[in-house]
């Protein structure tokens, strides 16, 4: 019953190829969708943390400027499809490979 208990006090949101989990206390965890192993996924203290994160890289980014702020591994990349999957976040993918994302200007119209 306790794991109903916690499943019921966290809310997932599943993308194309990641996914978020906004924890009970707070935290957000990207994961690569489907995936079964904690080496797939980001734990942030907050969500807050990853929209710093995201206002912080420059206006066309990559893996390699995710790890400049600390990301290792394969988690540079998810986070670079999660930033583009995520509604929350005016972005999208600009180059698959090597992996690329552009904000967007919301200013200007450019979300759709």
């Amino acid at each position: 019953m306790k794991d109903g208990v916690g499943d019921a006090l966290t809310r997932r949101e599943s993308f194309f190829r990641t996914a978020c989990v906004h924890r009970e206390d707070g935290s957000y965890v990207v994961e690569r969708r489907n995936a079964d192993s904690t080496g797939n996924s980001a734990v942030f203290e907050t969500f807050d943390e990853v929209r710093r994160l995201f206002d912080r890289l420059p206006e066309t980014f990559d893996a390699d400027d995710l790890a400049k702020a600390g990301l290792t591994g394969s988690r540079r990349h998810m986070m670079v499809r999660h930033f583009a999957e995520h509604p929350g976040f005016a972005c999208e993918l600009d180059s698959r490979s090597p992996i690329r994302a552009k904000k967007l200007d919301v200013t200007r119209g450019d979300v759709s």
